[in-house]
C-alpha cells in the first residue's frame, strides 16, 4: 500500500472531492473537515484492504478499481463504481470488521480516519460538528439501504432458485 499523508484542504482537493457522488451534498466547509480526516491510499492488485475482525477506524470511498469482499474465505460482492463506501458497518456498530476487502487491478482509495476526531474538534462550533456526523451518516444509512434491497432481490432469488429443486 502506498500511503498519503493526511490531506489538506485546499480547492484543489475540495473540487476532487465534489467529484464523488456520495459527497455531492457536502458544504465546502464539511468537505475541509472531512480532508483532514483523510489519507489516499493505493492498492496493488490481491491487496487486502481490510482484514475481516479488525478493529482499525478506517472508512473508505472507492477512488479508482475494484474491490472485492469475502466472508470466511466466500466471495460475498465486487464494488467498482466511483465514491462507493465500504468499511462503514465497523464506524457504524464499533464491532470488528464483518468481511475482509482486497483490491482488484490497481484500486486508489479515500481513506478516512475515523478515530481522529480531535482533528475536527479544533475547530467550529459543536452544532457544525454534528451537522457534519449526521451528514456522513445520512451517506452511511443510504448506502446501507442500497445495499439491503440488492441483498433482499438476492435472497429472493435464492429462495425461489431453492424452491423449484
Amino acid at each position: 500500500m502506498i500511503e498519503s499523508k493526511y490531506l489538506k484542504e485546499n480547492i484543489e482537493n475540495i473540487q476532487k472531492l465534489m467529484t464523488i457522488p456520495a459527497l455531492k451534498n457536502f458544504e465546502t466547509r464539511s468537505l475541509g473537515k472531512l480532508l483532514r480526516l483523510s489519507k489516499v491510499r493505493q492498492y496493488e492488485d490481491g491487496e487486502r484492504i481490510i482484514k475481516e475482525g479488525d478493529l482499525d477506524p478506517w472508512l473508505y470511498f472507492l477512488l479508482s478499481g475494484k474491490i472485492r469482499i469475502t466472508k470466511e474465505n466466500l466471495d460475498i460482492g465486487t464494488i467498482d463504481r466511483k465514491g462507493e463506501i465500504f468499511g462503514e458497518m465497523r464506524i457504524i456498530d464499533s464491532l470488528s470488521r464483518s468481511a475482509s476487502v482486497y483490491a482488484v487491478g490497481k484500486t486508489v482509495c479515500l481513506a478516512v480516519d475515523t478515530s481522529a476526531k480531535e482533528r475536527l474538534s479544533s475547530e467550529g462550533t459543536i452544532d457544525e460538528r454534528l451537522d457534519f456526523l449526521l451528514l456522513l451518516y445520512r451517506i452511511f444509512a443510504e448506502y446501507m439501504s442500497i445495499r439491503l434491497r440488492l441483498t433482499n432481490d438476492e435472497l429472493i432469488r435464492a429462495k425461489k432458485q431453492a424452491a423449484a429443486l
